[in-house]
């Protein structure tokens, strides 16, 4: 499995081993692999030293401190951090630094975190194996030769292969679950409005939603409490009291009930993968809940209602990036010839193509067809989980088609996109969904999701830890991930002193 930030905190807080001891070692191996790996964008391991020191002298003073103090995490590069660049892996933002910190980022600081850096990803968001980023793809852990998912590829790839404990990643679509899938750990996509976007680089801004890539089920639950919580700043934001996660953490599935929506499970799901699920339902019923099937007819329709009002927003929120404010800025003849010279050269393929196809859809003569249908569409979709949510309290489905693919296997941008259908309703209800790792087919990992009812996260959390609990050979760590004698190697020489 590797360590986890549960099993790093327990040992700070014996005094087994010291922050700026283990922050070393991890910014060691990350150094090691990352020739290899490409998670990362950035790196930020001055502050991260300053921050580990910080941690040990609160353990000396026999202080209290929180669950992710002085654990090595990595942020996603579309989040901000002051002082840092963020670039949402883009030439338009290559060199833009950012004057603030996201909502997200100052509640970590109040954590004590520590972050080695900012990740790769698929430019702005967009995409799903981090082959669209514009400073060169990241690679699997497990096996180089295949992607790490996206668009949050470098924050599972990170974690996968121990380059930083934990990450934050972005899910407009299923950018955290099916990284996580790919990358044999687990993600967390929670309920829309449950952590703020403040600070977030806008994507499709009622799709966008941050969460947790880890180790394990705990970490999720401890990083998740960290980062929830209502921000006046962020609209979107809902208000509620703060809960402790950590206590869904309970091996006990009997009386729950499961649904299994048959149309998760048509075509295009490979073998292997329905056949994993099937284990992993046959144990919960083993444990005492009851399955269910369920429908969601309009499941198949979800990947072309996200690709019509992903775009559109998108297409709205990067009309900011046109060479005048900040950001990359071309020399034109005028300033027209500046705005297009600028958005041609700043943006990559993939978010031109997104922006021609968002202004599309919202054309005068096209709005009606395409984006008032899609809209109408999402509200039958969120209908039909409702009715599904009224005989079950979680939905089982693929995280992913399968296990990861090759580099170049999906020349065809629509081909790319049906990779997708798996994950994208729950954006488009808004609802929490967990990536789980659940086999694997030819040493590459396969995940599952578990879908929940808006602000369900303590139920899907719940099953999701009965089943790694009882199956910790699907947790094991990527080879890349590997660090030998990392317990030895962190031990403090004198323990005597501290």
């Amino acid at each position: 499995m590797g360590y986890t930030i549960h099993e790093l905190h327990e040992q700070l807080v014996k005094k087994e081993i010291s922050a700026v001891e283990l922050t070393k070692k991890i910014m060691a191996h990350r150094d090691a692999v990352e020739g290899d790996i490409h998670a990362y964008l950035s790196t930020s391991d001055k502050a991260a030293l300053e921050t580990a020191a910080r941690v040990d002298e609160k353990i000396a003073k026999g202080e209290e401190i929180s669950d992710l103090a002085g654990i090595p995490g990595a942020i996603k590069d579309n989040m901000c951090i002051k002082g840092e660049t963020c670039t949402a892996a883009s030439k338009m933002l290559e060199h833009w630094v950012s004057p603030y910190d996201a909502t997200v980022i100052e509640k970590l600081k109040k954590e004590d975190f520590i972050s080695l850096g900012k990740t790769n990803m698929d430019e702005f968001a967009m995409g799903s194996s981090t082959e669209r980023s514009a400073f060169g793809p990241s690679r699997n852990p497990w096996n180089t030769d295949y992607v790490p998912g996206g668009s949050s590829g470098g924050s599972a790839a990170a974690v996968a292969a121990t380059e930083a404990i934990w990450s934050l990643g972005s899910d407009t679509g299923g950018s955290i679950r099916q990284p996580a899938s790919f990358n044999g750990i687990v993600g967390l996509k929670p309920t829309y409005g449950l952590v703020s976007r403040y600070g977030l680089l806008a994507f499709a801004s009622s799709l966008d939603q941050i969460g947790p890539l880890t180790k394990d089920v705990t970490d999720a639950a401890i990083v998740l409490n960290a980062i929830a919580g209502h921000d006046e700043r962020d609209s979107t934001s809902i208000p509620q009291e703060k809960k402790d996660y950590r206590k869904a953490l309970i091996r006990d599935v009997k009386g729950m009930r499961i649904g299994v929506p048959k149309e998760f499970f048509g075509k295009g799901i490979k073998p292997e993968t329905k056949e994993a699920i099937d284990k992993a339902l046959a144990f919960y019923e083993k444990e005492g809940a009851e399955i269910v099937d369920v429908s969601i007819p309009h499941i198949n329709s979800g990947v072309s209602v996200y690709y019509i009002i992903a775009p559109a927003e998108a297409s709205s929120n990067l009309a900011r990036y046109d060479g005048v404010s900040y950001g990359f800025r071309a020399e034109g003849k005028d300033i027209i010839d500046m705005y297009i010279k600028t958005r041609s050269q700043g943006f990559g393929e993939e978010v031109k193509r997104r922006i021609m196809l968002g202004n599309y859809v919202l054309s005068a003569g096209y709005y009606d067809a395409y984006y008032l249908k899609a809209l109408k569409v999402r509200t039958l979709l969120k209908q039909e989980f409702d009715e599904a949510f009224k005989k079950c309290d979680v939905i089982a489905a693929p995280s992913a088609s399968g296990t990861s693919f090759k580099f170049g296997a999906f020349s065809d941008p629509l081909s790319l996109y049906m990779e997708d259908i798996c994950t994208v309703p729950v954006n488009l209800i808004g609802a929490p969904s967990i990536s789980i790792p659940v086999g694997f087919k030819d040493d590459l990992p396969l995940g599952m999701q578990l879908i929940g009812r808006t602000l369900g996260e303590e139920t899907i959390l719940q099953a999701a830890y009965t089943f790694e609990q009882a199956h910790p050979e699907f947790t094991r760590t990527a080879p890349k991930g590997e660090i030998k004698e990392i317990g030895k190697l962190l031990r403090l020489k004198n323990a005597g002193n501290r």
